[in-house]
């Protein structure tokens, strides 16, 4: 009677991991099953540390850690002990000739690349040896042959593998998708952070959007229509105080709020050269947005007087805001948010008494940024869907730089060109047409998303009622005719801004020097869609 067949061994498992949670858990888990665990040299010191028998896999390749570690796992022995096709003949037959064993399952995660780029002062040199090549392919091999290997490339997914049984071909195929989604965010990252530094480059050769899910929310923009938040591992949320949790519309307007905190450069008004590049210095700058749409601005020396001037400016419009600002909010300020029914405020600090305050309004959300967050929002490629595909845009680093030019006999008085700066700097965030009306550094009247300038300026002016008298008012397009700044005349202001090129443009001058107002034209004109 013929001997029974040896059972064939159970598959190995093969563990190379930088982030090593949970790893000890699972290994014991696999072992308790008869399942060897190979490892690269660092996780293979984690495990026996925690009394988990591993083997290097030095024992498969016949070869130590080579190159300080860039080469470890790239060998015929671990993948064709992975990539093997074990439902067919020849497969087994060519791993049998050359000593292959087999490889069931692979956990692996990456050298942390995104980490170490998005920590301040990081060097190319220490970015590039955290660019993981071995961890890479390991996942693809794996990933490919997800028919008769389980990847895991988060702990989150290890108590897929501490259960009995383990997972069934449908879960296998799932995590296979995820590990090359985490592969592709891997590489994109990478391609971001080298290209960032190629200033010939005018835009991505590709672009690649796979970034990796943040947080499921509750709903999109509306209650029938399902959304999440996806975000790079080289960027972080700030960080929420209090309040619940974000939804999609409070991500989109907290976005837009803290992107008018930006204080652009302001540019000359064909005084003197200096005044070009001396940075503007108003004190704290409290911008009020209402769906991505900014309805109250002010710049003051003190927070509380910014917000409660920013607030003033369209109290019903505030109501269900989001309020953001760039200084520090102590109790005065606190105070000042109280009586108001917001849905967030922003800030980039708070006063222990100013959070308590707050505090009690229990679904008031508090968010703490980092300072460095609106101007690396504003600098950031700007991409949106369309037509099934993407549009992207920055901003063109060799364009010609922005520059005012007085075109009317008035020249605008000082505290014009002030009032003429923040409104300029607040017309590129509101809707096209947009309309913005400033007095004493305080917005007055806002109108965004009309089809004709002249009705937006109306509108901005019926806004601002008698507080238009002295205004100043932006345009983020040119007047095609004279009848939009006959309106903001109308209305009460006494300086204009707006882009240059219409072809009426002299009709538009010498209304405004028969009306005895102030008109600057700008080089750049600022639709936002």
């Amino acid at each position: 009677m013929s001997a029974e067949p040896a059972e064939a061994p159970a598959p190995l498992a093969l563990f190379s991991l930088h982030d090593r949670t949970g790893s000890a858990e699972l290994a014991g888990a696999l072992v308790a099953r008869g399942i060897e665990i190979i490892a690269t040299s660092g996780t293979r010191r984690h495990l026996l540390d925690h009394g988990i028998p591993a083997r290097d896999v030095g024992d498969l390749t016949g070869f130590p850690s080579l190159f300080g570690g860039r080469v470890k796992t790239l060998h015929p022995r671990i993948f064709g002990a992975i990539l093997a096709d074990r439902d067919d003949p020849a497969h087994a037959a060519e791993a049998l000739a050359n000593g292959v064993p087999t490889i069931g399952i692979v956990a692996v995660n990456l050298y942390p690349f995104e980490a170490t780029v998005a920590r301040p002062g990081a060097l190319l040199q220490e970015a590039v040896e955290q660019i993981d090549i071995g961890g890479v392919a390991l996942i693809r091999a794996a990933a490919k042959n997800f028919a008769h290997v389980v990847v895991l490339v988060d702990p989150e997914q290890y108590p897929l593998l501490r259960a009995e049984g383990g997972p069934d071909l449908s879960t296998r195929r799932r995590l296979a998708t995820r590990a090359f989604e985490r592969t592709a965010e891997y590489d994109s990252s990478i391609a971001r952070y080298l290209e960032a530094g190629l200033l010939a480059r005018e835009l991505p050769g590709s672009l690649a959007l796979t970034i990796p899910l943040a947080t499921p929310l509750r709903y999109g923009e509306n209650p029938q229509s399902r959304a999440a938040f996806y975000l790079a591992r080289t960027e972080t949320l700030p960080e929420q105080l209090g309040g619940k949790a974000l939804s999609y519309n409070n991500l989109l307007d907290l976005d837009a709020t803290l992107r008018l905190l930006v204080r652009e450069v302001p540019v000359t008004l064909g005084l003197d050269e200096r005044e070009q590049n001396a940075p503007h210095d108003a004190g704290v700058r409290a911008v009020v947005v209402k769906h991505t749409v900014p309805c109250g601005v002010a710049e003051r020396p003190a927070a509380q007087a910014a917000v409660s001037a920013a607030l003033e400016t369209d109290r019903v419009s505030a109501f269900g805001g989001i309020v953001a600002l760039d200084g520090r909010v102590d109790d005065a300020t606190a105070q000042a948010l109280a009586p108001f029914f917001l849905e967030i405020v922003a800030a980039p600090a708070f006063d222990d008494d100013a959070l308590a305050r707050l505090r009690r309004k229990k679904n008031l959300r508090i968010m703490r940024y980092d300072r460095r967050l609106p101007a690396r929002l504003a600098a950031e490629l700007r991409v949106r869907s369309a037509l099934g595909g993407v549009l992207a845009e920055d901003d063109d680093p060799h364009a010609e730089p922005e520059r005012w030019r007085i075109v009317s006999q008035r020249a605008p008085a000082a505290g014009e060109r002030n009032d003429l700066r923040l409104a300029w700097d607040i017309v590129r965030h509101v809707k096209s047409n947009g309309v913005v009306l400033v007095r004493d550094g305080i917005t007055r009247g806002i109108c965004a998303g009309q089809t004709n300038r002249v009705s937006a300026v109306r509108i901005a002016g019926e806004r601002a009622g008698e507080l238009a008298r002295g205004a100043a008012c932006a345009s983020d397009g040119f007047f095609p005719f004279a009848d939009g700044l006959e309106a903001a005349v109308e209305a009460g202001c006494s300086a204009i801004i707006a882009p240059e090129g219409s072809i009426r443009d002299a009709e538009v001058i010498a209304a405004a020097d028969r009306l005895g107002i102030a008109l600057v034209f700008s080089t750049h004109r600022y639709f936002l869609h």
